[in-house]
């Protein structure tokens, strides 16, 4: 049996099928009630509640539901909102006594049903098409996913009969009730009867000027769970995970097996969230169905490979590069989103400060000499690279990259890929180029001595020379070719600069509050500020995923090269007089900057930014 697949061939998307396998199937029976067990007390013996707290929510319940008896003049809409008498949980959860994801296993448990937290990210966009919003509203019920006929559905009260009958039969399906707080149902309510979160409005009815897969005509033995993964289901799961991805930023694709599930996770503003969880048995059709599309072995398991592939979506070009991983429980496959459009290379737009702009200004108007970017992994170092070079090219210049791999195509630039199967290395192709006559030259990363030397080397006769070391600020960095094995005297010769950076969280606009940190923890910081000044953080909402965050903002530390750093270079100085000599503002310093203007949070500074 052969596939063919056209030069633009049309992702074909069909929401129904996306739903019936997005989540694995659960028995719908709830578990045995414990009976006789009151929710206090189930509290106090997990240790979570004290009597007096009990004792005050008791209290605070009885207050309030004499409230709700008193209410007079409402209309029946306001009746059958208000007229639900708050069940004890609801109350503490209120009061802040037990946070929600302690509290809901126990209500759960007590009612006889499982208990669940609601994220809008594990939320099926097809289950909510099922049933209006009027009847969830009144029914105090949100759809969470469908599975084959059964819809699994968060309630407030998952004992309502009535409100299950009506359920199933607006539906279609046989109802499996989850518990949550009304309160949860109330705040993600909105969010998800919001028209952009319906998955039609994204996954159905695609045609070619939506999302297409660009490929050339390819033929292939489709066997065993290749021919499962050439059926729509699969296909359409695979699509609307990857329109998902791109919609909502993401800049990786995890699809990991698991014992009882595969879990997708997509990777926003630096950190991992899941989105759905497929069958376990679906995870091979959903790896091949990748591989087809990035035209990899769908036969070779055991070995990784890496591939890509290019979708358009909505007349907007993105590439995915695709790697595989044989795991024990099978492959696990990650797609790294390359969204052009998403990014700038404006060295103007990056979040410099003004003194942080002027400095790699003066690196980059430098004829000759080497500067040096750095930070961990996703810290944003091939963005300030290819800023740095949108900044200095044009057609008098012959600028040339080596990458690892090619990430993103930049125009009047010359890049070539390493491919190390074929001893095309870093140090291989840097050698190529010097023969090339360039004026600027970009190596992806310097990972041996002998692209070390190489580069410093074309720094020191005549060549620009722009490159990224893994190093956690900007004085290690010069620790880090010494390690090498480059001579100190080249490299105080060399050097033009250094610019060490992170990503740090923006807290979400949403859900962000004031508060006075302890003073303690900023002289820990060494915060050398005024310590009455108000800082922020957020509690998480359902527009930052509960994650308390939204958006990143970059951090600079300059180190430039001058007479007193190349002096402590050849006279053997060691890291920490290196640092010392340093004067202008550190990772920290400028993270604490954004802490205090109320941009991101301490924890995440200390996070990204505390010295070793």
């Amino acid at each position: 049996m052969t596939h063919a697949t056209s030069l633009h061939a049309k992702i074909d998307t069909d929401p129904s099928q996306v739903a019936s396998i997005a989540m694995p199937s659960k028995p719908a029976r709830p578990r045995a009630n414990k009976a006789g067990v009151p929710l206090g007390q189930r509290l106090i013996e997990a240790g979570l509640l004290r009597t007096d707290q009990l004792e005050s929510a008791l209290t605070h319940q009885t207050a309030e539901t004499e409230r709700m008896k008193a209410r007079a003049g409402q209309s029946e809409a306001q009746r059958q909102r208000n007229g639900r008498t708050k069940r004890l949980g609801e109350v503490i959860t209120e009061l802040g006594l037990v946070d929600e994801s302690d509290l809901i296993p126990h209500m759960g448990e007590q009612l006889g049903v499982e208990g669940v937290r609601l994220r809008e990210g594990l939320i099926d966009p097809i289950a909510i098409a099922l049933v209006p919003r009027e009847y969830a509203e009144r029914l105090h019920a949100l759809p969470l996913m469908k599975v084959r006929d059964e819809l699994t559905v968060a309630m407030a009260d998952p004992h309502d009969l009535a409100a299950i009958d009506t359920l199933k039969r607006i539906s279609g399906c046989r109802v499996r009730p989850v518990f949550t707080l009304a309160s949860s149902i109330e705040r993600l309510m909105p969010r998800c009867y919001e028209d952009d979160f319906a998955v039609d409005s994204v996954t159905a009815d695609l045609d070619v000027e939506q999302l297409e897969l660009e490929t050339e005509a390819i033929d292939l033995d489709l066997t065993g769970s290749m021919q499962i993964a050439e059926g729509s289901p699969v296909i359409n799961l695979v699509n609307y995970a990857i329109v998902q991805a791109i919609s909502q930023g993401a800049s990786d694709i995890h699809i990991e097996p698991g014992v009882k599930a595969t879990s997708v996770r997509f990777r926003i503003d630096g950190a991992l969230r899941e989105v759905m969880k497929p069958r376990k048995d679906l995870h091979a059709a959903i790896v091949s169905r990748i591989k087809v599309m990035a035209k990899l072995d769908i036969a070779e398991h055991r070995q990784p490979q890496d591939g890509r592939l290019h979708v358009r979506m909505n007349r907007r070009d993105v590439d995915l590069r695709v790697s595989t991983l044989p795991t024990v429980l099978g492959e696990k496959v990650v797609l790294r989103v390359l969204d052009r459009q998403r990014l700038t290379f404006d060295l103007n737009k990056l979040g410099m400060t003004d003194h942080a702009l002027e400095s790699a200004n003066r690196m980059l108007k430098r004829p000759h000499g080497l500067v040096l970017v750095t930070g961990p992994t996703g810290s944003g170092k091939t963005t300030t690279l290819y800023s740095a070079i949108e900044l200095i090219k044009g057609v008098q210049r012959n600028i040339v990259t080596v990458e690892d791999p090619v990430e993103y195509q930049l125009e009047l630039i010359n890049q070539v890929q390493v491919q190390t199967d074929t001893g095309m290395t870093f140090a291989k192709a840097l050698r190529s180029i010097l023969r090339q006559d360039p004026d600027v030259i970009m190596v992806g990363e310097i990972r041996d001595r002998e692209t070390a030397e190489t580069a410093i080397q074309a720094a020191l006769t005549g060549h620009l020379v722009l490159s990224t070391l893994h190093t956690n600020d900007s004085a290690s960095a010069v620790t880090r070719l010494i390690d090498m094995g480059v001579e100190r005297f080249k490299i105080s010769a060399a050097l033009v600069g250094v610019v060490a950076q992170r990503l740090v969280r923006n807290l979400c606009p949403h859900c962000k509050e004031t508060y006075y940190p302890p003073a303690k923890l900023l002289a820990e910081m060494k915060y050398e500020g005024d310590t009455r000044h108000p800082f922020a953080q957020s509690r998480g909402c359902t527009q930052c995923f509960e994650s308390g965050y939204r958006g990143r903002s970059g951090i600079y530390e300059m180190l430039e090269s001058d007479s007193t750093l190349r002096g402590l270079i050849n006279a053997g100085a060691d890291l920490d007089a290196i640092r010392a000599a340093h004067t202008g503002q550190t990772l920290m310093t400028e993270g604490l900057r954004l802490a205090a203007d109320g941009i991101t949070s301490l924890e995440e500074i200390s996070r990204v930014a505390m010295a070793d």
